[in-house]
């Protein structure tokens, strides 16, 4: 079980590089009309604008996201196909409980308040295009890094 939280949390971190990537590109709408970085956005969530802490922060999230695939599904993502699809699943399940529920109430916001605001409808897609790439990438990730660590047991 250890194993597979590490090959998880590991996985969960380069997923979430390149969702960071992605997020570092994209802005959302403020209240008062303009734009801020999405990465701020997230910062906001632990009381900060600074990137760096949105960076931290999501990686963090990443990790601990990536944790629990490899202990609820891992035993499960056993193939790439296997992976990828359970991947994809589980960014969903991250996009409506994170993205949807977790990130609105912690900014002050209702549940599902990007899918009620039309002017934060195109942060919703991109936010779940960037879940559902994120959890690919966790499960290749977690099923290559775990292929590894089991190749490396059957040398010794």
């Amino acid at each position: 079980m250890r194993s597979r939280l590490m090959v998880g949390a590991a996985a969960g971190v380069a997923a979430g590089m390149v969702f960071g990537m992605m997020m570092q590109m994209m802005s959302a709408p403020t209240p008062e009309g303009g734009e801020m970085p999405m990465m701020a956005m997230v910062a906001m969530v632990v009381g900060s604008q600074s990137l760096v802490v949105g960076w931290l922060y999501h990686l963090v999230n990443s990790a601990v996201i990536g944790a629990l695939f490899g202990a609820l599904l891992g035993g499960r993502a056993g193939t790439y196909g296997s992976g990828a699809g359970l991947g994809a699943l589980w960014g969903l399940v991250w996009w409506v409980l994170g993205g949807l529920i977790l990130m609105p109430v912690m900014l002050g916001m209702p549940p599902f308040a990007s899918l009620r605001m039309p002017e934060m409808l195109p942060v919703a897609i991109g936010s779940l295009v960037g879940h559902l790439i994120f959890g690919v990438i966790l499960g290749l990730g977690f099923v290559r890094l775990l292929r590894g660590n089991e190749v490396r047991a059957h040398a010794t």
